[in-house]
């Protein structure tokens, strides 16, 4: 078997998952892109580690590891899109941070905005007297 193909594709799938990672907007459609992406660097290392005849089998040892962390990723990014569609309706990645863009750096967590003191613009420019 050559290594070309399965390394032509593991790196077709790298790349479609780049590609989701970078366009897409929705947070279920970005953690599928980031399983693709996994899926290519799981290719890559059971293949050359079939290529390269090594008698330990540290990359598909190192593939099973990816498996794991994978099947956790997938776990805590289910868990945090839901929580962001229950508190904002949405699942739109920018979501989270285009509402805290809306809040005003000198904003109080209730929203409203904290009083200025009466002397900061007399304080800003020393000389400009």
């Amino acid at each position: 078997m050559h290594v070309v193909y399965p390394a032509v594709v593991a790196a077709l799938l790298f790349s479609i998952g780049i590609y989701g990672v970078l366009a897409r907007r929705n947070a279920i459609l970005v953690l599928m892109s980031v399983e693709l992406m996994l899926g290519g660097v799981n290719l890559n290392l059971v293949v050359f580690d079939i290529w390269l005849r090594d008698r330990l089998h540290g990359g598909q040892a190192l593939a099973l590891f990816t498996i794991v962390i994978a099947a956790a990723e997938v776990g805590l990014g289910l868990a945090i899109a839901l929580l962001v569609f229950r508190t904002s309706r949405t699942i739109d990645v920018d979501a989270p941070r285009d509402r805290r863009e809306d809040r005003g750096p000198a904003d109080d967590e209730d929203g409203s905005a904290a009083a200025a003191p009466a002397a900061a613009g007399a304080e800003a420019e020393p000389g400009a007297q």
